[in-house]
């Protein structure tokens, strides 16, 4: 495929996605890792990217928008998905809440929670939390991902390392169909694999539109899961394995008479 062809897809994904990565576009594209570097540079220069460790994010004030879209996809699940997984957490606990917009439904649905202790490296997360007078709210250091206000890297990790928790909750970009969950950013999928080393159980928080999408780097299984909280059950092969793993699966109801996309 032609950059000419290539550029405006590189976008899109960009768009859809909130990030692209060298390897993953480089494999989507079936070309080599310095044609796509050539590309991300080109747009970065025409002021359409801005280039990442590892890829590119759209410009902030755009990527800002885009977030503001996920946040509104799939709404009625997400807040369904927030309210189960709330159910589930008990007062007094001490929850680790990744990034993403549906653990961010999670920490609306537990505002009213007593005597909890929320760590977060999701900076929406702090601020719907700290409206909690009963929660004590720790936010991680780190980098700051301009696109969703994610915090990253390696003194992210270092403050999850200082805790044990009773739950950790976290999100996803995809899920596979042999069960392997993934996500687009190296960084944060350190981050989530070191929050879930640290868990009692963990929570995987993801609506039926994450069933239906593809990422490039492997968090790990949800075999690896304790609990799925999602909002339509997953096809019969990969219910069956959860069965098999010992992963609970939570599908939540969802009302509607109001549709989102």
């Amino acid at each position: 495929m032609a950059q000419i062809f290539r550029h405006p897809e590189i976008i899109d994904i960009a768009r859809r996605e909130g990030r692209v990565t060298v390897d993953g576009l480089a494999a989507h594209f079936g070309v080599t890792l310095q044609t796509i570097r050539r590309d991300l540079t080109d747009l970065a220069e025409a002021g359409r990217l801005e280039r990442v460790h590892g890829g590119a994010i759209l410009p902030s004030g755009t990527a800002n928008v885009i977030y503001e879209q996920r946040r509104s996809q799939h709404r009625d699940a997400k807040t369904a998905i927030g309210r189960a997984c709330a159910a589930v957490l008990p007062g007094g606990a001490s929850v680790f809440l990744g990034i993403g917009t549906t653990t961010e439904a999670v920490a609306s649905a537990i505002v009213g929670h007593e005597n909890m202790i929320a760590v977060t490296n999701n900076i929406n997360v702090a601020q719907i939390l700290i409206e909690n007078p009963e929660c004590e709210v720790v936010l991680c250091g780190g980098t700051v991902r301009p696109a969703d206000g994610g915090m990253v890297g390696p003194l992210t990790e270092s403050t999850i390392g200082q805790f044990k928790f009773d739950y950790a909750v976290i999100g996803c970009s995809a899920v596979e169909a042999d069960g392997d969950i993934l996500d687009f950013d190296q960084r944060e999928v350190s981050v989530t694999r070191a929050a879930m080393a640290r868990a009692r159980q963990t929570i995987l928080v993801a609506d039926h539109g994450k069933f239906q999408r593809k990422a490039p780097i492997r968090v790990g299984s949800l075999g690896d899961i304790d609990l799925l909280v999602t909002d339509r059950r997953p096809g019969d092969a990969l219910a069956a394995s959860c069965a098999d793993w010992g992963t609970r699966v939570v599908v939540t109801p969802v009302a509607t008479s109001v549709a989102t996309a």
